[in-house]
């Protein structure tokens, strides 16, 4: 990964003044620590719709599957205009090679879940998703999309960043080997990873691949990229790693004292217990990898999905 990896990102995260009120919402995180590894392509629905800034606040109003986007104050519909400039918008965004998007949550115009969307009565439904977010979701049905406000969760953060990365890879091997050999490969990188999300996909995708003969190229390869990213939106649970750990100290069976695998338990079983971060055992076991050189072991992006600096499974 030579190039920084594209996402998508609402502009007022990276501090740049176009919210209604004319401010922003920097997201430090994002921008410094994030953005080492990232080339943002900065979006603002209302700004590059040709609204000013400042300008009258916004929200949506009436049925939550198709809501209308009205100005608070004047009434003005905007519905019509901003559908017709993000249908605009995303078939620009197609020749981007993004990776993902960061919406701005709660916004009329970028949020992508549990945005208001008021009722004659004036009492809200926290269930609509803005028109350029929501309209982005389908457009873009495979790219990992979250908003500011979950990404706040350590959790919900890692698994966004994750899925961003082996998306990327995806790209990667798309643009280089097409072939199913190269599939065969890629999945096998993928396998540990997979199966900390979703034992259910780690199957279908393992016979889809075993299967990869029977199907043309390009339907072989919309099936099996759909899947990934629906298996990895499923989150990587505590249980889940635990198994999968224990699952890699298996291949070290012939080679710990049995100190050793009295230390390395010891530190699952803490890791279980929620007393120490996913990254302690993971670390021991990339000790053991390098030591014993096993090589099935050392292609597995599970035990190094994203790069260290960003601490993704430092916290407890």
């Amino acid at each position: 990964m030579g190039e920084k990896i594209r996402i998508g990102i609402s502009r007022c995260l990276l501090g740049e003044n176009v919210r209604y009120d004319g401010g922003h919402k920097l997201d430090h995180y994002l921008k410094e620590t994030l953005g080492m590894y990232v080339e943002w392509v900065g979006v603002c629905p209302e700004v590059e719709y040709g609204l000013p800034v400042p300008r009258e606040a916004m929200r949506l109003v009436g049925d939550p599957a198709s809501p209308s986007l009205l100005t608070i104050r004047t009434k003005t519909d905007h519905t019509a205009g901003m559908k017709q400039w993000a249908d605009k918008r995303l078939k620009e965004l197609e020749k981007e090679n993004l990776c993902g998007f960061i919406f701005k949550s709660r916004s009329p115009s970028s949020g992508i879940r549990g945005v208001k969307v008021y009722q004659e009565s004036g009492i809200p439904l926290k269930s609509g998703a803005g028109i350029f977010g929501g309209a982005f979701l389908k457009h873009f049905p495979l790219l990992p999309a979250e908003d500011d406000g979950r990404l706040q969760d350590p959790q919900l953060r890692e698994n966004f960043i994750e899925r961003v990365f082996v998306y990327r890879r995806w790209l990667d091997f798309i643009a280089d080997d097409r072939s199913l050999k190269g599939l065969v490969s890629f999945h096998t990188d993928h396998k540990l990873l997979l199966m900390a999300h979703s034992t259910e996909h780690y199957r279908k995708l393992g016979k889809l691949v075993a299967e990869g003969k029977k199907y043309r190229r390009a339907e072989l390869f919309n099936e099996y990229i759909g899947q990934m990213m629906d298996g990895l939106k499923l989150l990587a649970t505590v249980k889940k790693n635990t198994n999968v750990l224990m699952h890699i100290m298996g291949y070290f069976r012939n080679d710990l004292s049995g100190e050793e695998k009295k230390e390395l338990t010891g530190i699952i079983n803490n890791y279980h217990k929620g007393i120490i971060p996913l990254i302690v055992p993971v670390t021991l076991l990339n000790h053991y990898v390098g030591k014993y050189d096993d090589p099935y072991l050392k292609r597995q992006y599970y035990l190094s999905p994203h790069p260290l600096e960003l601490m993704l499974r430092n916290h407890v």
